[in-house]
C-alpha cells in the first residue's frame, strides 16, 4: 500500500426541504466521531433524491480541500466557501485529486476498503448553495468535481485517517481524462470506443453508447440549471 493522502474531515447530513420543491442533504456537517460505512455509504448520512444521488455506485463522495483555495480565488467573498462541506462532500481530503486518482483505484481509509467508481456530475443545487447561477457548470468545466467511491469492505472512517492506494488496475485512466472526454463533448468514435473498454458505471456507459450511435451531445440544462 502507498500513502497518497489524508482525511481532513468526515461529513454527514440529513435530507431536508430545499429549493424548487426538492429535498437535499447537501448541507453536510463535519463529525468528530468515526463514521461507520455500509455498502450504501456512511450509515448516518442521507441523500435527498435517491434517483440521482446515493446508492452503491455513489456511496461516498470525496472532495479535495485544495480545490477550496482555487474557488476562493475565483469566487472572492462567497460565504459558502468559509466552511468545509460546501460541496456536499462526505470526505474532505488532502493530497489527491481528479488528476492523480484513477478509475477503479482500490483505496483503504481507516478500516474501509473503497473503489473509485465515477466522477461527479454536478447539479443545479450547487447554484443555490453558492448563490451563483453557473456553479454546477463551473465545477463541470474545471473538472474540480470530486468523485464517488463504492464500498468494497465495510468499516469506519475518521478525521486524520491516512488514505492508501492498494491497487491501480487502470493507471492510464485518471478520472480527469475520462471526465474531459465526457464534459467537453467528445464525439470522436475512436476515443469514445476506448471508454467502452473500461468498467464504467451503467449510466456513463449508456451515455457513451448513445453518443456513438446518435453522434450528438446530451442536453444537460435540466441538471445544470434546474
Amino acid at each position: 500500500m502507498k500513502k497518497i493522502g489524508v482525511v481532513n474531515s468526515v461529513l454527514v447530513g440529513k435530507s431536508v426541504p430545499y429549493a424548487k420543491g426538492s429535498q437535499s442533504a447537501i448541507n453536510k456537517k463535519p463529525k468528530s466521531e468515526r463514521q461507520v460505512t455500509s455498502r450504501m455509504g456512511f450509515i448516518n448520512d442521507e441523500q435527498g433524491d435517491l434517483r440521482v444521488h446515493g446508492g452503491i455506485e455513489k456511496a461516498i463522495h470525496i472532495y479535495p480541500s485544495e480545490h477550496y483555495v482555487e474557488w476562493q480565488k475565483e469566487l472572492v467573498g462567497n460565504t459558502a466557501l468559509q466552511m468545509i462541506g460546501a460541496f456536499g462532500e462526505n470526505i474532505s481530503s488532502s493530497g489527491l485529486n481528479e488528476n492523480t486518482i484513477c478509475l477503479n483505484d482500490k483505496i483503504k481509509i481507516g478500516s474501509t476498503l473503497l473503489e473509485v467508481s465515477q466522477g461527479r456530475m454536478p447539479c443545479w443545487k450547487l447554484n443555490v448553495k453558492f448563490q451563483q447561477h453557473d456553479m454546477a457548470l463551473r465545477l463541470q468545466e474545471t473538472l474540480r468535481t470530486g468523485w464517488y467511491f463504492r464500498v468494497l469492505e465495510e468499516g469506519d472512517i475518521g478525521c486524520g485517517d491516512e488514505i492508501f492506494l492498494c491497487e491501480r488496475p487502470y493507471p492510464e485512466w485518471p478520472l480527469s481524462k475520462i471526465m474531459k472526454l465526457i464534459f467537453e463533448g467528445c464525439l470522436d468514435e475512436q476515443k469514445l470506443t476506448h471508454l467502452l473498454d473500461l468498467p464504467l458505471v451503467k449510466s456513463w456507459r449508456k451515455l457513451v453508447i448513445k453518443r456513438i450511435e446518435c453522434r450528438s451531445l446530451e442536453d444537460w440544462s435540466s441538471r445544470l440549471d434546474g
